[in-house]
C-alpha cells in the first residue's frame, strides 16, 4: 500500500482506527480550539519562516549525518550511518517540537507551559523554549526519573523552570503525565500542554510528526549527497511514544524499497521469553487496542484503559503507550517492530562510545543496538539510524550500574 503522509490523519484525528480525541467536554473543546488554530497556521508563510529562523539560528540545524566507519568495520556487513540529533541544541530531537509548540502557544496568547518528562530531554527542551519565548514553565517529573536523570533536573532549574517531582504511584513518566494534565485542567485558559511524543488526543500526534519531520527531510537529502544519490536500505529508530521515529520515518514513508524498523524496549526480559508484566515497555509487541490517555492506540493497559506498569533502563521509553500513527503503520506493515533489552542497549552505548567517540542516550542506544545486531548479516547494505539524543544525562547512572 502506498502511504502518503499528507493524507493522515483524517478530519477527526484518526489514522485508520487509531487516534481521535476522547476527553471530558471542557478539555475536548480546548483541544478542538488548538486543532482549529494549528490547521490554520501550519502552512502559514509567517509561521514557517519564523520556525525556519529558529531552527537555523537557535537550534543549530541542520544536524549532520555521520558515517560510523569504525563501528561498521568492526561489525562487518552493513554500513551504519547516524542522523545526529544529539547535536541539536539541548542534546536531543525534542527541541524540534518544543520550539514549534512554544511558537504556536505564543501565537495563541498562552503565557505558561505545563508539561511532563521522563528522561528529562522533553523537559529541558520545553524549559529552553519557555526561556526563549519569555513564558512561565512547570515541568512534572517522576521521583525515580528525577533521581536517575539529575543533570537534566538541574538544567531545567537553571533555565528558570519550576520542576515538580511527583512521588505518587511508581514515580515514573506515567505518574508525571497524570499529575501534569491534572494541573493543566485547572489552568488551561492561559496554559499550553505540549505532550513530548507523537501520541495523545488529536491534534498532538499530527503536530509532533509535522514538527519532527525536519529530521527526515534533512536526512533524505544528506544521505543522497553522501552516497552518490542512493537511499538507505534500512531506516532504524527507537520507539517509546514515537516522536523521533515519526520524524525520521516521515521522510522515507513514501519510498517503497526502504525498510523502516522500530526498536522498542524489552527491558529486563530476553527475546523469546513469555511476557512478564512490568518488566518491559514493548507496546507494539505486547500491547492491546485500547482507549488510554484520551486517544485510541496500542497500549499496555487493562480493558478499562488503566495503564499496566512499564519498564525500561531508558526513562524516555518507560511509558505504556504507542503513538496512533505508528500503530497504524504497524498494522499496514509499513513499519516493522523489533525488541531490544537493557543488556543489548547498554552494550551498544559502550560500543559507539569506544569506536566512534560518540556517547549516545540510552534511548538512542536501543536503535543502535538493533543496527549492531542486524549489520553482520546484511553485507553491502546501508543502515540509517536516528541517534535521537546524547548520553550526558545517562553517564552517572550507567557508570554506577553497568560499568564495563
Amino acid at each position: 500500500m502506498k502511504y502518503k503522509v499528507k493524507d493522515y490523519p483524517d478530519k477527526d484525528g484518526f489514522y485508520g482506527k487509531y487516534g481521535g480525541r476522547f476527553l471530558f467536554p471542557e478539555m475536548d473543546e480546548e483541544f478542538r480550539r488548538i486543532n482549529d488554530f494549528y490547521q490554520r497556521i501550519r502552512n502559514d508563510a509567517e509561521f514557517i519562516n519564523e520556525l525556519r529562523y529558529i531552527r537555523k539560528h537557535y537550534q543549530g540545524r541542520p544536524t549532520p549525518i555521520t558515517y560510523a566507519k569504525n563501528l561498521s568495520d568492526k561489525l562487518g556487513g552493513a554500513a551504519i550511518y547516524l542522523k545526529r540529533e544529539d547535536l541539536n541544541h539541548t542534546g536531543a530531537h525534542k527541541l524540534n517540537h518544543a520550539m514549534a509548540y512554544a511558537l504556536v502557544a505564543k501565537k495563541m496568547g498562552k503565557t505558561k507551559i505545563i508539561a511532563d518528562t521522563g528522561a528529562g530531554q522533553h523537559g529541558v527542551a520545553m524549559a529552553a523554549a519557555a526561556a526563549y519565548f519569555g513564558m512561565e514553565c512547570d515541568i512534572y517529573m517522576g521521583k525515580v526519573d528525577a533521581e536517575k536523570e539529575a543533570p537534566n533536573v538541574d538544567r531545567m532549574k537553571i533555565m528558570g523552570t519550576n520542576v515538580i517531582v511527583v512521588e505518587d504511584g511508581a514515580g515514573k513518566l506515567i505518574d508525571a503525565a497524570a499529575a501534569s494534565f491534572a494541573a493543566y485542567e485547572k489552568d488551561y485558559k492561559r496554559c499550553f500542554y505540549p505532550i513530548g511524543s507523537a501520541l495523545g488526543p488529536a491534534p498532538i500526534p499530527q503536530m509532533v510528526r509535522d514538527f519532527q519531520s525536519i529530521v527526515g527531510i534533512e536526512a533524505k537529502e544528506q544521505f543522497k549527497e553522501m552516497t552518490n544519490n542512493r537511499l538507505p536500505d534500512k531506516v532504524i529508530a527507537v520507539v517509546g511514544g514515537g516522536s523521533n521515529a515519526m520524524g525520521l520515518f516521515s521522510g522515507f514513508l513514501e519510498e517503497e524499497d526502504i525498510e523502516l524498523i522500530a526498536a522498542e524496549a524489552l527491558g529486563r526480559m530476553r527475546n523469546g521469553e513469555e511476557e512478564q508484566i512490568g518488566e518491559h515497555a514493548a507496546t507494539a509487541t505486547y500491547g492491546k487496542y485500547r482507549t488510554m490517555s484520551g486517544f485510541k492506540s496500542l497500549a499496555l493497559a487493562n480493558e478499562d484503559g488503566t495503564p499496566r506498569p512499564a519498564y525500561s533502563v531508558a526513562s524516555g521509553l518507560d511509558y505504556p503507550g504507542l503513538g496512533p500513527e505508528l500503530a497504524y503503520l504497524k498494522e499496514l506493515g509499513k513499519v516493522r517492530f523489533e525488541t531490544i533489552n537493557d543488556e543489548e542497549a547498554i552494550d551498544a552505548f559502550y560500543q559507539l562510545s569506544r569506536t566512534e567517540g560518540i556517547i549516545p542516550a540510552l534511548e538512542s542506544s536501543h536503535a543502535l543496538a538493533l543496527a549492531i545486531k542486524m549489520a553482520p548479516s546484511h553485507p553491502g547494505e546501508s543502515f540509517l539510524v536516528n541517534l535521537s539524543g546524547r548520553g550526558d544525562k545517562d553517564i552517572d547512572f550507567v557508570l554506577n550500574k553497568y560499568h564495563q
